[in-house]
């Protein structure tokens, strides 16, 4: 089962939050037909996504949203609470299926499927305007990414390892883990989270390994006191696409437009971006909501 862990260390100067989310990101996968290339980019957004999740409250909502001039196009993920216990996650790429040979370094390139471009980051209240930040992508390979905007647009100093491994039978392992540096902290203890962040394995060898959530954590605030973890959550993958919000968004289209699409074809297809559910629309359905225009 995918899991998001939250703790602190070093006298609460020092946040953390780890999560597994193989199952996520395999779902996300099967989904969308990700080419390894695309799964490994949109994993570690919707991973970012999940894990940052676990800092909302109530009814929020946050997105990320890469928009680079690479084959990949935008990519787009979002997280929310799922009910008691639960966080919630989606994510998309525009072109699924980009690819690129691994990297210099064997790795998935995703950094040339993204390009240069901007990562924004949306949090959605209930009520009153949503916040948005954007910053230029820092290298592509989104966990420096996520990292440079905790850093400029929040001023939390971070450290953000991500990590998505496929092979030909697909996703074997997915995850990720965030540490935030808070007012107070000691130098040594800055200086003891850059080390152990240089000198740990790749967040998915250790998953592969046997860490869970937990374990990545420890990984790397070893050698800080570490507090015992304060919040657990389960990660599944959901969608908030309904036939109500594809029917509002036909009506935001016009009158124009919906006569047109009740007279040219007996059936109106939508699909839904995220999660890749179809929604037909019969002419009498349309028809229905041009008569609530009038």
């Amino acid at each position: 089962m995918d899991r998001v862990v939250t703790a602190s260390a070093a006298n609460g100067t020092v946040s953390f939050v780890a999560g597994i989310t193989t199952e996520l990101v395999r779902e996300t996968q099967r989904r969308h037909a990700l080419a390894p290339t695309a799964s490994a980019a949109v994993g570690r957004l919707v991973t970012a996504a999940a894990l940052l999740g676990a800092s909302l409250k109530g009814p929020e909502r946050l997105t990320l949203q890469i928009a680079g001039d690479g084959p990949i196009g935008k990519i787009v993920a979002d997280a929310w609470s799922g009910g008691e216990g639960t966080i919630a996650a989606r994510g998309y790429a525009r072109h699924p299926l980009a690819d690129l040979p691994l990297n210099a370094r064997g790795k998935f390139d995703v950094a040339g499927v993204i390009g240069k471009g901007q990562l924004q980051v949306t949090k959605s209240y209930e009520i009153g305007q949503p916040y948005v930040g954007i910053v230029p992508l820092e290298t592509g390979e989104i966990g420096e990414d996520i990292a440079s905007y905790l850093a400029n647009s929040q001023q939390i100093p971070s450290v953000v390892a991500l990590g998505v491994l496929a092979d030909p039978a697909g996703i074997r392992a997915s995850g990720g883990v965030i540490a935030q540096l808070l007012p107070g902290a000691a130098d040594d203890t800055i200086a003891r989270l850059e080390a152990n962040a240089a000198a740990m394995d790749a967040v998915t060898m250790q998953i592969v390994n046997g860490a869970d959530a937990r374990g990545l954590i420890e990984r790397l605030a070893q050698g800080l006191e570490v507090r015992a973890h304060e919040h657990a959550y389960s990660v599944r993958f959901d969608c908030l696409c309904t036939q109500d919000k594809v029917e509002r968004a036909l009506v935001g289209l016009g009158r124009d437009e919906l006569i047109k699409l009740s007279s040219e074809q007996p059936e109106t297809e939508a699909t839904c971006e995220f999660c890749k559910r179809r929604y037909v629309l019969t002419t009498t359905d349309v028809e229905r909501l041009l008569g609530g225009l009038d």
